[in-house]
């Protein structure tokens, strides 16, 4: 573009966004009362990096601005998808929202002395949680709650699956009740081990109502073997996008095991996330989906540069770690 320069508000940007397609999107309006067209990008999800932005050095536009980008985990994953869930009707309800987990002894919401962990199950999740995560100390999510609330207010009580606190467990996830619901969106923490894939997952609650120390850890292996034909899953947590590049598969993690489940779109984090406008985000992209009528890809997109539009939340870093990768129609 003449006149224009790249500018990278990274100190270690990731490699060059590489354009897989470019084709012209069927969404041609923004908020504004004028058409607007713009393209869609598909772009391997190693390559991709949404602090890439375009302009001059007085003004710096982000790429969505005038484009929609999807992002996919291999450049076969799109055919594949579509081949496997072609005919596929949606399931019957809207939304199950799995958050604000406990994680902690110290936790108010334990109101029982926690007892010590008297089973190998409970001790060998702990232990795989932290080492995924790298930490013993999660701390607790305290706007993933409101995120939660937020969405579900959107959602008539018969159509949604309310899941927080002790209910944000592996037994919840693991329910075949979940397979009902078009939209599962999880709000906790995400523990990605990229040198050991196999190793990641997402911490649930650790403790039950009466204080007895749980397997809390959804492990990579456990969502391979889920049974979830959602439209879409949500992963509100840090770095849920990141995964091993393996030479002929493209990234294997998170993502690579919900679509293997049945998702036919996920979407993930590439950093690690703000709490507070994370919760403002999955606000607001709910509410784009489910009072406008958008689809995941364009929903995000318009959730996004609202945020980017208002002064408080301006910044790439609140909002532009989310991508989803899947299906974009």
């Amino acid at each position: 573009m003449v006149g224009t320069q790249q500018v990278s508000v990274l100190p270690q940007p990731r490699p060059e966004i590489n354009f897989r397609a470019n084709s012209e999107s069927p969404l041609k309006r923004t908020n504004s009362k004028s058409p607007v067209g713009f393209n869609r990008l598909e772009i391997l999800a190693r390559d991709f990096n949404p602090w890439r932005v375009v302009g001059t050095q007085q003004r710096v536009t982000p790429l969505l601005v005038q484009n929609e980008i999807v992002s996919l985990p291999s450049a076969s994953t799109i055919s594949v998808i579509r081949n496997q869930f072609k005919g596929r009707a949606p399931a019957a309800k809207t939304v199950a929202v799995l958050a604000d987990p406990i994680f902690t002894t110290d936790d108010q919401r334990l109101t029982s002395q926690p007892q010590p962990s008297n089973t190998t199950i409970a001790t060998d999740a702990k232990r795989s949680a932290a080492e995924a995560c790298r930490t013993s100390d999660l701390e607790r999510l305290e706007y993933s709650s409101k995120e939660a609330e937020e969405i579900l207010t959107l959602v008539p009580a018969a159509q949604q699956l309310k899941a927080l606190g002790f209910n944000a467990s592996r037994a919840t996830a693991t329910s075949p009740d979940l397979a009902q619901y078009r939209m599962v969106h999880f709000a906790t923490h995400g523990c990605i081990n990229e040198e050991h894939p196999e190793l990641s997952g997402l911490v649930l609650s650790l403790f039950d109502e009466k204080g007895n120390p749980t397997d809390g850890f959804l492990r990579l292996h456990d969502i391979y073997n889920l049974n979830l034909p959602a439209e879409l899953v949500v992963l509100s947590a840090c770095q849920t996008g990141l995964g091993k590049d393996v030479k002929g598969e493209g990234l294997v993690g998170l993502t690579r095991g919900f679509m293997y489940a049945g998702a036919k779109r996920v979407a993930v984090s590439l950093w690690r996330v703000n709490d507070t406008a994370t919760s403002k985000l999955m606000e607001k992209y709910y509410q784009q989906m489910l009072d406008k009528g958008l689809n995941p890809v364009a929903a995000l997109r318009a959730a996004q540069l609202e945020m980017w539009q208002t002064e408080q939340w301006k910044a790439p870093y609140y909002w532009a770690a989310f991508v989803v990768q899947g299906e974009w129609r």
